[in-house]
């Protein structure tokens, strides 16, 4: 007997095959103006297919990259949450519940129950408590170039296109531009005349741009179906969503923390609906950090690649060329990047 059941998410309609064997709201000006900061300092030049540093960078001159002393990355740990993180981690849920788990699944996910014995060795499946989950996506056309994208955790604006990248299942070099930041709020200046944010560059079109809407229609009509998520096509609402569900990490991956400059962006296996993702991703953009975000939201075919890799899936996965160091547990990330990266 099978059964047929379909749910209609705010991004895309979900499919699934179950087989059975016999307060008030808050002004709007801090968000909008979360947009509209301005700085000035040294720039570094950006990159395209391999992602590189600027070893120019005034900030990057002589400065050696090490792991703390002894260090040893943690076993991953299925669900769960350090005790000391609980409160860190439900308030980086609230985005989900604003925004209606836009960035969990990958454009036409869907999903089907199946027996242990169908899931052949080395393949991933999700399973929980006895019950293995099969979870597939369609994509759309892969950009052979890394995409480029300049913005801060903070920014409701920037969070739309984080939101779309996890949708398009796109692999994107992010250089964090957090308030004060020495290196890539100058380069945004430099190449589009104005400190606005998100901007895009796309070196496999010779494409770049600032505005949020803007970015999301062009990366659709791109690399995806042509069709925006209704999610993302309310205008100022999805924009005020997005500012909501920011208010209990409030400032959180916004201004700048002193920080030596890796020679190598570091790579960071994530995606946007996870709390656990955010909460390493606020602490990269603080250290302007970086980073190669390899997508694997839910029905993405690179989290088959991850399990390849390690023998198991679980995100964020944080690997530094810098040091040698590949890593799960966002906890354990965390301070492993302020212990490596953060000017003491």
């Amino acid at each position: 007997m099978v059964m047929a059941a379909a749910l209609s998410f705010s991004q895309f309609p979900v499919s699934g095959y179950i087989c059975f064997p016999k307060r008030r709201l808050p002004s709007r000006s801090f968000y909008i103006r979360a947009m509209s900061e301005t700085s000035s300092s040294t720039s570094v030049s950006s990159q395209q297919e391999q992602p590189t540093s600027d070893s120019s960078s005034a900030s990057s001159s002589s400065v050696t990259i090490a792991p703390p002393p002894n260090f040893k990355p943690p076993e991953p740990k299925r669900f769960a949450i350090r005790p000391d993180k609980t409160g860190e981690v439900f308030g980086a849920l609230l985005p989900l519940l604003f925004r209606f788990a836009t960035g969990v699944f990958v454009s036409g996910y869907s999903f089907s129950f199946v027996s242990k014995d169908e899931i052949p060795p080395g393949q991933y499946a999700l399973e929980l408590n006895g019950i293995v989950i099969k979870e597939t996506a369609k994509v759309g056309p892969r950009p052979e170039k890394y995409i480029e994208i300049y913005e801060f955790e903070s920014c409701p604006f920037c969070r739309k296109v984080r939101e779309i990248v996890a949708i398009l299942d796109l692999d994107v070099v992010f250089y964090p531009c957090p308030r004060n930041g020495p290196n890539f709020r100058p380069k945004v200046l430099q190449m589009g005349g104005k400190l606005q944010f998100p901007y895009m560059v796309d070196p496999n079109t010779g494409v770049s741009m600032y505005e949020s809407d803007d970015i999301i229609r062009y990366l659709v009509d791109k690399y995806g179906d042509g069709n925006v998520p209704l999610s993302l096509s309310l205008g100022f609402l999805t924009t005020l969503t997005a500012g909501l569900s920011m208010l209990s990490r409030i400032g959180k991956g916004t201004i700048y923390t002193p920080a030596k400059f890796p020679p190598k962006p570091l790579k960071l296996w994530a995606y946007e609906g996870s709390p656990f993702c955010k909460l390493v991703r606020e602490v990269l953009v603080e250290l302007e950090l970086p980073h190669l975000l390899v997508s694997c939201a839910r029905g993405s075919p690179k989290r088959q690649i991850l399990f390849q890799k390690t023998g198991h899936f679980q995100a964020p996965f944080l690997e530094d060329p810098n040091t040698g160091i590949e890593m799960f547990e966002s906890a354990e990330i965390i301070e492993y990047l302020r212990a490596t990266y953060a000017l003491q």
